[in-house]
């Protein structure tokens, strides 16, 4: 038996009721190639802002890149920039080393040489680089 994969749950009545919102739309609008009013993907943003991009998507049935665009243009998605980030040593009989070269698009460059040290958090290093707000 093949069971559908379920959106995971959050639990609160604003996001409860938002979905409930939508649901309304969708069903008055069914068949129509109409967009989603701008009222409903503001609350959508809001959520996302809250509740996390991914969770929110799934539980509202959004298209998780139009979410992702709406929520970057409201400047909600950003979250504090960390002025310093630590990378703590993991002790191996091993050496690793590699050279890590970043640069967005408006030509700032970051270059890091990690040698000694084993599976730096990259992903909160890069992002930090990303945003680039200082």
């Amino acid at each position: 038996m093949i069971s559908a994969k379920k959106a995971p749950s959050i639990n609160n009545r604003q996001i409860d009721h938002l979905r409930k919102r939508l649901e309304s739309w969708r069903k008055s609008h069914r068949g129509a190639r109409a967009r989603i009013p701008d009222r409903l993907w503001n609350s959508a943003v809001w959520a996302a802002g809250h509740y996390g991009l991914n969770r929110t998507a799934k539980v509202l049935r959004l298209n998780y890149y139009d979410l992702k665009k709406r929520l970057d243009t409201a400047g909600l998605n950003q979250g504090p920039v960390p002025s310093f980030i630590e990378l703590s040593p993991v002790a191996t009989g091993l050496t690793p080393e590699c050279i890590i070269e970043l640069e967005n698009r408006n030509g700032a460059k970051m270059r890091i040489h990690l040698k000694g040290i084993g599976s730096p958090d990259l992903n909160a290093l890069s992002d930090t680089f990303w945003r680039g707000k200082r």
